[in-house]
């Protein structure tokens, strides 16, 4: 019986290519992410749209190259990987106006919707590689079976090798946007490191002159795109003064004069506020933490989780408090000690907060959980599980505080129901402060305990005491539901929240400030 003809190693050429187009599909998808978080966020919504697309746009480019690997013959795979760079490179030139385009269908439809737009041409054309190497590689049709296999076998080792190259090594060293431009380039020269072995198939001029007139478009759309962001001169009454795009998200520090405002920001929330004047904190609910020593006079160490601009550590310190600090995101960290004079007191930790707290010893006399902004929250440190790690680390008298953004919904809101019925079933006492009594939209802030909690008797002022009772909020948790490692929707019961705060940010500040 005749033996399969197909000669593995007269084929790696394609295995390279099969491999190099796996790993830019990855990459491409957890890029894509880091391109509309600064507008949409990195909820669940935007990473389950990304996810779907990809999927969608994958399954398409195997249906479309299965096709016309059947059909081709003037037209090879090296037109098909060029046309793949070209429509890579052009994804952060669309970004800008498919977001703006997208801006009034919400979070959810929004995100998905622009991802759609974005990354399917491209991430269709990559899908259309695998179906047109098993075609190069077969042939017999006793080896289909094997000859596919080895074929999405190395293309999914070629994502695994992306992914992790891009998460471990790359992107903390490379702004997403030159990484796009540089995996379109890479594709460029992939295509034409295939013409080479296309030729004898196609012919020279047949193979490599689509590409290099591809590779010459891109090369023209590129330095459009360049000379355009350089000459987009920002009128806008806000001047962003600090710019760090981390593995966390898009790190700002963005001043506005006129109103002697700083702003710290991390994609579109909003982490820190102070004048430019005097660096007085001017966030609400901050004022209300920095009087909890006032309640309890006992504190002399604090944890903060969620350092942000460090406002809160340095009004501790100035009791006497000595605060440690967890800031998952080392560019806030920065931003933090060179814009708002923040010098810590305590231990700086850069890392989650979920893993620090159980390496953490010793007892707290306060804890401070300062995480819940108005955009995308980390839901895996309000659950009850991490308020027993945080138990564990009170003294007997210790307090815990945390602040939440939503709507009061005359007192309806379940999120906000779910966060008090959960902090009960860790700590018996609670007290609940609105942050601005008249607004619907709000910061509230839970102040939790072993023992009860007092507002009178402290160390506070009649004012201040005054001040803190027009807050106090009895709050009904009946319709909460307690939030677990196992059971957490507190990001879909957000959804408003979310919507209504990026609405906000793009109103007051500028949508500009949210486009990469």
């Amino acid at each position: 019986m005749d033996q399969p003809t197909t000669n593995v190693f007269s084929y790696l050429w394609l295995y390279c290519t099969v491999f190099l187009t796996g790993a830019a599909v990855m990459v491409i998808e957890l890029l894509g992410t880091r391109l509309i978080a600064p507008f949409y966020g990195t909820s669940l919504y935007v990473w389950a749209s990304l996810i779907s697309v990809t999927l969608i746009a994958l399954a398409m480019g195997y249906f479309i190259g299965g096709h016309w690997a059947d059909r081709a013959k003037k037209t090879g795979l090296s037109l098909i990987i060029a046309l793949a760079g070209l429509l890579t490179l052009i994804i952060p030139w669309l970004t800008n106006p498919v977001l703006l385009a997208t801006d009034s269908l919400g979070l959810r439809l929004g995100a998905f919707t622009s991802t759609l737009i974005l990354f399917t041409p491209s991430l269709i054309m990559l899908g259309m590689v695998g179906p047109f190497a098993v075609k190069l590689v077969t042939s017999d049709l006793r080896g289909v079976g094997a000859s596919t296999g080895s074929i999405y076998a190395v293309s999914t080792v070629g994502s695994v090798v992306g992914t992790l190259f891009l998460g471990f090594y790359l992107f903390p060293r490379i702004g997403s946007r030159e990484i796009f431009i540089g995996v379109g380039l890479g594709l460029f020269l992939l295509a034409f490191a295939v013409t080479f072995y296309e030729r004898k198939r196609t012919g020279v001029f047949s193979s490599t002159l689509p590409v290099a007139f591809l590779f010459l478009l891109g090369l023209g759309l590129l330095s459009a795109i360049t000379i355009d962001r350089q000459s987009n001169n920002d009128e806008s009454s806000y001047q962003t003064r600090f710019e760090r795009e981390s593995m966390y998200g898009w790190v700002r520090v963005i001043d506005n004069p006129a109103l002697n405002l700083r702003l710290l920001t991390a994609d579109a929330s909003t982490i820190g506020a102070a004048t430019l004047s005097h660096g007085e904190n001017v966030l609400t609910y901050q004022k209300i933490v920095e009087l909890i020593p006032s309640l309890s006079p006992n504190i002399s160490r604090a944890l903060l989780i969620g350092q942000g601009a460090g406002h809160m550590a340095t009004r501790l310190q100035r009791h006497g408090i000595v605060t440690d600090t967890i800031e998952i995101d080392p560019a806030i960290a920065e931003a933090a000690k060179d814009y708002f004079d923040f010098v810590p007191s305590g231990k700086t930790i850069i890392g989650d907060a979920r893993y620090e707290i159980r390496q953490l010893q010793g007892s707290y006399d306060l804890v401070i959980l300062d995480i819940f902004t108005g955009g995308s929250e980390p839901v895996h440190l309000l659950t009850k599980e991490t308020l027993m790690q945080i138990r564990a680390l009170l003294s007997k008298q210790g307090l815990v505080a945390l602040n939440f953004v939503s709507f009061l919904e005359e007192g309806s809101n379940i999120a906000l129901a779910s966060v008090g019925k959960t902090l009960l079933q860790v700590f018996p006492y609670q007290l609940v402060f609105i942050s601005e009594p008249d607004s619907d939209f709000n910061d509230f802030i839970f102040l939790a305990s072993n023992l009860p909690i007092e507002i009178e008797g402290g160390m506070l002022g009649v004012n201040q005491s005054n001040w803190l009772k027009n807050r106090l909020l009895n709050l009904d948790q009946h319709p909460g539901v307690v939030l677990t490692d196992n059971l957490n929707p507190l990001e879909h019961l957000q959804i408003r929240k979310s919507e209504h705060y990026r609405k906000m940010m793009t109103h007051s500040i500028g949508v500009e400030f949210f486009i990469r």
